[in-house]
């Protein structure tokens, strides 16, 4: 089914009462709830994850993002060089820097607060001087080029000295930082977490394999684009923020054999949709490489590889309730969403998931 084009952003509100917000993650990954969306039909089932093998058969392919958070929120302070006698260093206002992607070995694009006290040439000591970072540039969007010194080994200092960088609408502190991995993830340099890949566990997605499901994984280093408000009434003059995505050939080779032979195409999550919709062609073919994406997907979009998605509840107004509206109808995903807060469903990263077919 199509949607007539709903292109401004109220079109996409929904009112969501603050305490349906996840604020911890569930003690058991696959024990989440799950709403099944019929994207024909809008037909719907209430089950819990841990079910979501009797919706998929035998020959369907799942695509997983297997990329890894790295704890990318700094908190230093502000040195003044200049503030003292001996012009030695002066530690002054705290600043927090979240590393958004790498551009260079050890030049990252980041997100500082506040921004006001970080104009070019500032200097930011972390970890009493562990890592030293100087503001290079300010690029768009306000966001700050971040040049770094250390001794060692940058990754180890970040996972000595940072933090998982959760989402603001999140208030509670993290216990477990794997809580905030996928049980698959492995290349690091994510800012976000896939989140509707947090409801599998290695036994379920065992058991998925058992049925005949074939599990291929690729890459997109999730940013915070994704989570970026949309602030203009006309959705197509919204901007994506790039990310890094990369596709094996290994990875193309099987999904477009899969498609080929009919089984159906799922994706775990948008991100993994962005990924295969980014690499294919006109022809519905999926190419093997590497590089940025900016892909923005609204109702009227033509998948050209996905059939269906598995994904989490999202923010109000947000380009990823714009993706799966494309996907599932803008009036069939309204109402499934009226009825999960009905139905007093988790919102959000640690919420509860839905399966779009």
């Amino acid at each position: 089914m199509k949607d007539e084009k709903v292109l401004t952003k109220q079109d996409f509100y929904y009112d969501l009462p603050e305490e349906l917000i996840a604020q911890d993650p569930l003690e058991d990954r696959s024990g989440s709830r799950l709403l099944v969306l019929d994207k024909e039909t809008g037909a719907m089932e209430h089950t819990i994850f841990k079910k979501i093998g009797q919706y998929l058969r035998k020959g369907d392919c799942l695509i997983i993002n297997n990329t890894k958070v790295i704890p990318a929120r700094l908190i230093g302070e502000k040195i003044h060089e200049d503030e003292s006698p001996a012009g030695e260093e002066v530690h002054g206002a705290r600043i927090e820097l979240l590393l958004l992607k790498r551009r260079e070995n050890d030049i990252w694009e980041t997100l500082v607060k506040p921004g006001k006290k970080a104009k070019t040439g500032t200097k930011i000591s972390f970890g009493g001087g562990l890592l030293i970072g100087e503001i290079i540039d300010v690029i768009e969007d306000g966001n700050r080029l971040v040049k770094f010194y250390y001794q060692g080994i940058f990754e180890e200092i970040l996972d000595q000295l940072g933090e998982m960088p959760l989402p603001p609408y999140i208030t509670h502190e993290l216990a477990d930082k794997n809580r905030y991995q996928t049980v698959y993830a492995k290349y690091e340099g994510s800012a976000a977490a896939p989140t509707a890949g947090l409801h599998f566990t290695k036994e379920l997605l065992h058991e998925i394999e058992e049925m005949g499901v074939t599990i291929v994984s690729v890459t997109l280093h999730v940013g915070l684009g994704t989570f970026r408000p949309v602030k203009v009434d006309n959705i197509l003059e919204h901007h994506m923020h790039s990310e890094f995505y990369q596709v094996s050939e290994e990875a193309a080779t099987q999904i477009n054999e899969i498609k080929k032979m009919g089984g159906r195409i799922i994706c775990v999550g948008t991100t993994s949709c962005r990924t295969i919709e980014s690499a294919a062609d006109e022809n519905g073919i999926l190419h093997a490489g590497s590089g940025d994406t900016s892909i923005f997907i609204y109702p009227g979009y033509q998948f050209k590889i996905m059939d269906a998605l598995i994904t989490n509840f999202h923010l109000p107004e947000s380009t990823l309730m714009m993706l799966v509206s494309a996907l599932g109808g803008r009036d069939h995903i309204m109402a499934a969403y009226a009825e999960a807060v009905k139905e007093r469903y988790r919102f959000f990263s640690f919420g509860d998931a839905m399966f779009i077919r």
